[in-house]
């Protein structure tokens, strides 16, 4: 098993390299950050704004292979280089880092979990109400757009504390100013936090839900009259307790590759939760980054994006080799 994880980890580092210069040429060849610059009133003569680029590696008149090259360099040392602006990427990127996280941690485990179980449950129950209603609501999910359901989710809330009277549910921000300075101290802000996270949480638990439950349902079917569930049966074990013991735990190995690659990636997916809920992670700070020609924080984030890709592979090799022993005798491919 370990000799299987160092040759991924080595495949994948390989990867990681090609996909970070790949996106850092890219950027530096299609962005214009002197765009920034020609809006201003009055406006910086060209030998103003070459050294403010030259500064930070963002001159586009620097030959590309001269400005990656100064990348590399950096990115050897730990350095992400600075935005147009003069701040440095690093540290915008490990607190951005932070915000994403907190937003879509509860909601991609919640969806995921929920997702696998009306998965499967949906299959045992093949063909009935409850897989007739699961499918329903899981297509019904898939086809309204995340930001549909975010205002959708909105509507309902401010319903909600109209009705109770009550401020249940927040939707701006990650906190509300002052929060933790009430009667309630440090509780009360950690119940305002909690607040802000509900509505960010379902939408994402939901999207999650139905995508998962879709796969799950699917890989559950093919297992379902599968010879190891018969034979599991013949001994004595119950229909429910052969179909939890071996047959959801078979369906659940190819879902180990989608799950950890799909969140690996939610980091920046996360991007319309983010701009509809006032949360100031990594998917708006990209797009405004792409807008801005801000190259060294878009080849940040790719970077980023590409190192959660690998740990993600790596995580599903790992889960692969605990669902499958074959992969740890070396019996698999």
């Amino acid at each position: 098993m370990a000799a299987f994880l160092l040759r991924r980890l080595a495949n994948y580092a390989v990867l990681v390299v090609l996909a970070s210069s790949l996106a850092y040429l890219l950027a530096a060849a299609a962005l214009r950050p002197r765009a920034n610059f020609e809006g201003r009133a009055p406006r910086p003569s060209e030998a103003v704004i070459d050294a403010q680029l030259t500064r930070f590696n963002l001159n586009d008149r620097t030959p590309l292979a001269v400005r990656y090259g100064t990348w590399v360099a950096g990115l050897a040392h730990g350095d992400l280089g600075h935005t147009w602006q003069g701040e440095r990427v690093a540290d915008e990127l490990w607190r951005r880092v932070g915000v994403s996280l907190r937003l879509v941690s509860l909601g991609a485990v919640l969806g995921g979990v929920l997702g696998v179980l009306a998965g499967a449950y949906a299959a045992v129950r093949r063909g009935r109400t409850a897989d007739r209603l699961i499918t329903l609501l899981s297509y019904l999910l898939l086809a309204v757009p995340v930001f549909v359901l975010a205002v959708l989710l909105q509507i309902v809330a401010c319903r909600t504390n109209d009705v109770t009277g009550l401020r249940v549910f927040e939707w701006v921000g990650e906190t509300t100013p002052g929060a933790s300075e009430g009667p309630f101290g440090a509780l009360g802000g950690l119940g305002d936090r909690a607040r802000h996270l509900l509505l960010p949480t379902a939408t994402i638990a939901l999207v999650q839900l139905a995508l998962y439950s879709r796969y799950q349902r699917s890989m559950m079917l093919d297992v379902l009259h599968a010879d190891f569930v018969r034979t599991a049966q013949a001994k004595g074990l119950r229909r429910r307790d052969a179909l939890l013991r071996h047959g959801l735990r078979t369906a659940l190995i190819p879902m180990t590759t989608y799950f950890a690659y799909t969140s690996g990636l939610l980091l920046l997916g996360g991007v319309f939760t983010e701009k509809i809920f006032g949360w100031h992670g990594m998917g708006e700070w990209l797009v405004d980054s792409v807008t801005r020609g801000d190259v060294n924080v878009v080849a940040a984030v790719n970077c980023l994006a590409a190192v959660a890709v690998l740990l993600a592979g790596l995580a599903s090799d790992v889960l692969y080799g605990i669902l499958d022993p074959r992969v740890r005798t070396g019996t698999a491919a």
